[in-house]
């Protein structure tokens, strides 16, 4: 190889590094950035950031530990563009240069070796230049499968569950991919040093070193592996928790009801009874003639049975205590509720799944209700059947912009620490899922509205 040309392939080397870096960044981040109608705009725009980085890195003198920096403020610049949150954004980067840099110590730790073992004569100024070019394809190669490797690894793991990335879980996540990033610009410095005009190299100076180093590298990403991991699990087990919560509180509630609707009947059960003292006293008013006080009786006898008219009849107490309590809580608010609902099979449904279903629906459109105007605030809620399947739906005013998770979910705006934060509707979803069917969320301008279809089943 001439000198020409092996000018000409460091030059396309370089930028040939350049694009396969590049596409590795863009494969890592592409599984995580949102769906949309023009999938390649997003990953273009990291593709695109990543060649401005080695742009700005090739013009600029900084130290090399401020590259991963200026990586990084980039990508979180983009973060609107590119559908990301900013603390996802940075996570993904460090664990990108962790990866790269102890991927690279690992390739560089191998290169020397392969280096040594190459036999190496004083030949012609080709042989040297091809020598070179081969070795530096070797690292390269190396070097970008070990990388690859390790970033489908990651990324399986991310995959897996995504994370809640508040202040603290950022933290935790970061900390071992930081010290790794800053094990490898420390090694990178002491690889090789000119003292006195002599090259002299680590691995030479420390022959244990060439074990020691990739070693600690390898440990330093299977850390930041093995801590998203056990993130994950720690969110799996905060989740776990917090649905069980909201089941106990939801089971607690609609058990109140279920008494609620119990006593009700017991009331009626023993208004049987009082209605024969009431028959005797009416016939001993007719008999004497005293119809002036006979209908004042019979006035104050529909007073007291109008407590006993249920504010809805859906055809099952259990919903209508339901119903009629947000009834009476939407009185209280200044919020206009309006419901057609009629209870459909009691064979193929559970009263208490349907409760489950109406208790956070209602109460997730009472929730965002209160944060408007009164005159602005209305509930609507139909439950009717059609064929073998049973439509619930809720409506409601609201106000702002709602943001779907990527589970199809809105993002919540509840207080982080609250125990039933989000999962409202995740219950939902599951108690649809029993009956084969399925939530589907929707706004339409300023109005919000929750629709579950559920499928009758023979036997439950």
């Amino acid at each position: 190889m001439s000198e020409t040309a092996f000018w000409i392939f460091n030059r396309v080397f370089s930028s040939g590094t350049e694009l396969l870096y590049a596409s590795l960044l863009t494969a890592f981040f592409y599984p995580f950035l949102p769906n949309q109608k023009q999938k390649w705009r997003k990953p273009l725009i990291v593709f695109a950031i990543y060649l401005l980085f080695e742009w700005i890195c090739n013009r600029v003198a900084l130290p090399q530990g401020f590259f991963g920096l200026i990586l990084a403020a980039l990508l979180l610049a983009a973060s609107r563009w590119i559908g990301l949150e900013k603390p996802l954004v940075f996570l993904l980067t460090l664990l990108y240069f962790n990866a790269r840099i102890s991927s690279g110590l690992m390739a560089q730790s191998l290169y020397f070796i392969v280096e040594r073992s190459v036999p190496y004569h004083a030949e012609s100024p080709e042989s040297i230049f091809l020598r070179a070019a081969i070795l530096v394809l070797l690292f390269l190669l190396s070097h970008i499968i070990l990388l690859a490797v390790m970033l489908y690894a990651l990324q399986h793991q991310m995959k897996k569950r995504l994370l809640t990335l508040h202040r603290r879980e950022l933290c935790y996540a970061s900390l071992i991919p930081t010290a790794g990033i800053l094990f490898g610009q420390v090694i990178s410095r002491l690889l090789v040093e000119f003292q006195d005009g002599v090259l002299l190299q680590l691995y030479e100076r420390h022959p244990a070193f060439l074990a020691v180093v990739p070693v600690l590298a390898l440990l330093f990403y299977v850390g930041g592996y093995l801590t998203i991991a056990f993130q994950q699990g720690m969110d799996a087990l905060r989740e776990e928790q917090a649905t069980h919560y909201m089941e106990y509180q939801q089971t607690q509630a609609i058990r109140a009801r279920i008494q609620e609707a119990e006593q009700f009947y017991a009331r009626v059960h023993g208004l049987r009874h009082e209605m024969r003292g009431h028959l005797t006293n009416i016939k001993g008013l007719i008999r004497r003639g005293a119809y002036t006080s006979l209908e004042s009786y019979i006035s104050r006898m529909d007073e007291s049975m109008s407590d006993f008219d249920p504010a809805f009849q859906t055809g099952n107490p259990v919903t209508d205590i339901i119903i009629g309590a947000v009834q009476r809580q939407c009185l209280d608010l200044g919020i206009r509720f309006q419901a057609d609902f009629h209870y459909p099979n009691p064979a193929a449904y559970d009263a208490f799944d349907l409760g489950i279903i109406l208790q956070n629906l209602l109460q997730n459109a009472v929730e965002a209700c209160e944060k408007l105007e009164e005159g602005e605030r209305f509930i609507a809620l139909t439950g009717k059947r059609k064929g073998r399947f049973f439509l619930i739906e809720v409506k409601n005013s609201f106000v702002g912009e709602v943001v779907f998770g990527q589970d199809g979910l809105p993002v919540t705006t509840k207080n982080e620490s609250a125990p039933m934060h989000g999962i409202g509707l995740a219950n939902v979803r599951r108690e649809a899922e029993k009956y084969m069917g399925e939530l589907e969320l929707n706004t339409d301008q300023q109005e919000f509205s929750a629709t579950v279809l559920l499928q009758e089943r023979s036997s439950l």
